[in-house]
């Protein structure tokens, strides 16, 4: 088995499916990429059994078809050293040698039989949507920030995806923060609803946000195949029930506040370096058109407190916010002002982009309060 190929080009897609393989996998196979030579194309897999990525290239120069598992990183090390040059690969598929011959260098490696890789799912039975691959990134970028860690409930670590005709719904939560995110412009002729997993969506939304182009998503119930460009990804779906988001959503908020997304974001940042650093609280109070920030750490005698003009309409109000959860909001927010509507200093806050350019889109995030000491 042997092929030529750009340095640069080979390394451009190694390090787009690099990330599927985990620091620490218990199959040493893992650690590797398999390479496939079939007829003019050269297909290279990664994979840790949940997520699977998939990239075909085509080399300058292709022989004998093979398949070969190559150690990921010594072969990624070593490619990062190259300037762009033609890069020829000899293996041996009996002894596992790989020589690799660039430029004035040869290097050898041993490789593993290509039988011990794990074999890609076949999907049976799915449904296909398309988007583009811009939206999906939008949606990735401005919900995943939301899911959770804790691996007891493993549907909140995963973004919702709800399909309908009407729109497509994004949502994900942590149980103290949610965001939902609707795309008009987005519909499915099914209704359909499956939670994704957080890494195969790390890995989407760097490779998708680079530029534009259509990306298909087929689906059945076990798993979701992403196909654009040369890439494909499989990933297994998080299997349960996700939790009715819209019955936690407060729909009766009299508290309205309106003010300047920039001016708010800088503020917080400012005084939350003054809150506890286990709890991040920050006191809201408000009252007439004017809101005044506060935190205190009473361990370290740190206290900090800024005033901003608002546009207010409701009763006057103090509640507390852990300061982490509003800054990751306010940054996934991109108009200059932003509505907070509240009823009560114990029940969640609704944070709503104001005068949004994009009609397409609706977003909401909502933030939990935490106990104000008195």
């Amino acid at each position: 088995m042997k092929f030529i190929i750009s340095s640069t080009l080979l390394l451009k897609n190694l390090q787009a499916i690099l990330g599927v393989i985990n620091s620490n996998n218990t199959l040493p196979i893992l650690d590797d990429f398999l390479f496939e030579l079939k007829e003019d194309d050269l297909i290279i897999t990664s994979s840790d059994l949940e997520t699977t990525m998939r990239v075909t290239v085509k080399p300058d120069m292709a022989e004998e078809q093979g398949s070969i598992a190559i150690p990921a990183k010594i072969l990624v090390d070593t490619l990062k050293t190259f300037p762009d040059i033609p890069v020829a690969f000899t293996i041996n598929q009996v002894s596992l040698m790989i020589e690799i011959s660039a430029g004035e260098g040869k290097y050898k490696l041993s490789g593993h039989k290509s039988e011990e890789y794990p074999r890609t799912p076949s999907l049976e039975d799915t449904t296909a949507i398309t988007f583009e691959s811009r939206l999906m990134a939008q949606a990735i970028n401005k919900t995943l920030f939301a899911t959770g860690n804790d691996e007891l409930r493993l549907v909140l670590s995963g973004v919702f995806c709800e399909l309908s005709p009407d729109d497509v719904t994004f949502v994900a939560t942590d149980a103290h923060k949610l965001v939902r995110y609707k795309r008009a412009d987005l519909k499915s002729s099914d209704s359909a609803s499956f939670i994704l997993p957080k890494k195969p969506m790390n890995l989407l939304k760097n490779l998708l946000s680079s530029q534009e182009f259509p990306v298909t998503i087929e689906y059945n119930k076990t798993n979701a195949f992403f196909s654009f460009s040369n890439i494909h990804l499989i990933c297994r779906l998080i299997d349960g029930k996700y939790p009715n988001y819209d019955a936690v959503i407060p729909k009766e908020n009299p508290n309205k506040l309106t003010i300047d997304r920039h001016a708010l974001l800088t503020t917080i940042r400012r005084v939350s370096i003054f809150a506890n650093q286990s709890t991040h609280q920050i006191r809201f109070k408000i009252s007439g058109q004017e809101l005044l920030l506060s935190a205190e750490d009473i361990d370290f005698s740190n206290e900090a407190r800024e005033r901003l003009n608002c546009s207010y309409i409701g009763e006057d109000l103090e509640i507390g916010f852990n300061s982490k959860f509003l800054l990751e909001m306010l940054s996934n927010i991109e108009t200059d002002e932003v509505r907070l509507e509240m009823s009560a200093p114990n029940r969640a806050g609704i944070l709503t982009p104001v005068n949004s350019d994009n009609k397409e889109e609706d977003i909401l995030m909502l933030v939990m309060p935490v106990m104000l000491n008195k």
